[in-house]
């Protein structure tokens, strides 16, 4: 059942209508693997679970379908879809293209500040690994995204990078809990690098790998389960 209720006494939060901040709140949960591959949910228990009315958690769940994060099933019921190898090998296929180009971009407009930032980012991401700490590696890899691609001054790709981690967030969690943080691949330090040098390419190719060897673990997930 789905508990996370939007953060108590928040004053951003507390200014978003109910159906954003219950839009947000269940995207957080698709997004961080809180709602698993397959799990189908109710909008009544998701009203119950979540303490809002039907008409938030309706319009809430009607983006949620326009972005690929959840499917409806009839009888009031939606689901996390579950990924199959053709699902994946499109996923691999956008994510390189349109990941890598925002990276490069990032690499040619990002300020020393904002590598910084980044830089404090994956410091955290990386005590999350070193601990275990599944959650926080979800949560903390995210934010590095996110935060670079924010950097690349363009909305359109960035919107649908977001799409595409809301379709694979769920299977990325049943990634780290089968192999364990620790051997889960990045090369945010080699895009870090480029990113001080403001090498385009250099941090174009980094995303790339990034992308492809975390999606291959995914590949490898399907074929075990296959």
């Amino acid at each position: 059942m789905i508990k996370n209720k939007a953060p108590a006494g928040n004053p951003e939060t507390e200014k978003r209508p109910a159906h954003e901040q219950v839009y947000q709140t269940l995207k957080a949960q698709i997004l961080f693997g809180e709602m698993a591959p397959g799990q189908a949910v109710t909008i009544q228990g998701l009203t119950d679970s979540l303490g809002v009315g039907m008409t938030p958690v309706r319009e809430a769940i009607r983006r949620l379908i326009s972005d690929g994060a959840l499917i409806f099933q009839g009888n009031r019921r939606v689901s996390v879809p579950v990924l199959t190898a053709n699902d994946v090998e499109q996923l691999i296929y956008v994510r390189k293209s349109t990941e890598s180009e925002l990276a490069r971009r990032a690499a040619i407009r990002i300020t020393p500040a904002q590598v910084d930032a980044l830089e404090a980012i994956d410091d955290a991401l990386d005590r999350a690994i070193s601990v275990g700490d599944v959650a926080g590696y979800l949560r903390h890899n995210h934010e590095f995204h996110e935060a670079l691609y924010g950097a690349a001054d363009a909305p359109i790709m960035r919107d649908l990078a977001d799409r595409m981690w809301l379709r694979f967030g769920p299977s990325l969690r049943v990634v780290c809990g089968r192999f364990g943080t620790q051997n889960l691949p990045d090369r945010h330090k080699d895009m870090l690098i480029a990113l001080r040098n403001g090498d385009a390419s250099a941090a174009g190719r980094a995303m790339e790998q990034d992308v492809e060897q975390g999606m291959e673990l995914m590949v490898g997930m399907l074929a075990n389960t296959a």
